[in-house]
């Protein structure tokens, strides 16, 4: 079983062309950018790909506190700053959109008990299968 831990775990390769400096900044209130500034495998600059600016904030649930992340189209930090509230509601209305979508699902799911699940000699009639009268 190590053995194959050992394996997943050398095959955990990072893309020497896909890499990012990271930089973050809040104002310790509303929520937090991070910055993704595109670098070469030195650690230079790479000016031929864009920045990326990522959003996070937090969405109160009766189950507690959930992290929100969300895409900032933006060019500058001062232009995710005035676009933070805009993508902040999109990423917070996706969110709500999602888990309507799981709780549906969740609601729709049948079980249907095998025979003998009811603890009685014989089960429940039917075997597990869905009867019509």
């Amino acid at each position: 079983m190590a053995d194959r831990r050992d394996d997943r775990l050398s095959e955990a390769k990072m893309n020497a062309d896909d890499l990012y400096r990271e930089e973050i900044y809040t104002d310790r209130r509303v929520g937090t950018i991070r910055v993704l500034a595109p670098v070469k495998s030195d650690g230079t600059a790479d000016l031929s790909r864009k920045t990326l600016y990522v959003g996070e904030a937090q969405m109160m649930t009766s189950a507690g506190p959930l992290p929100l992340s969300f895409d900032i189209d933006a060019d500058s930090l001062a232009d995710a700053v005035a676009k933070y509230g805009a993508a902040a509601r999109e990423g917070f209305e996706r969110t709500v959109r999602d888990l309507e979508e799981l709780r549906r699902q969740a609601a729709s799911s049948i079980v249907i008990p095998k025979a003998g699940a009811a603890g009685l000699p014989g089960g429940l009639p039917g075997g597990g299968k869905i009867q019509m009268p």
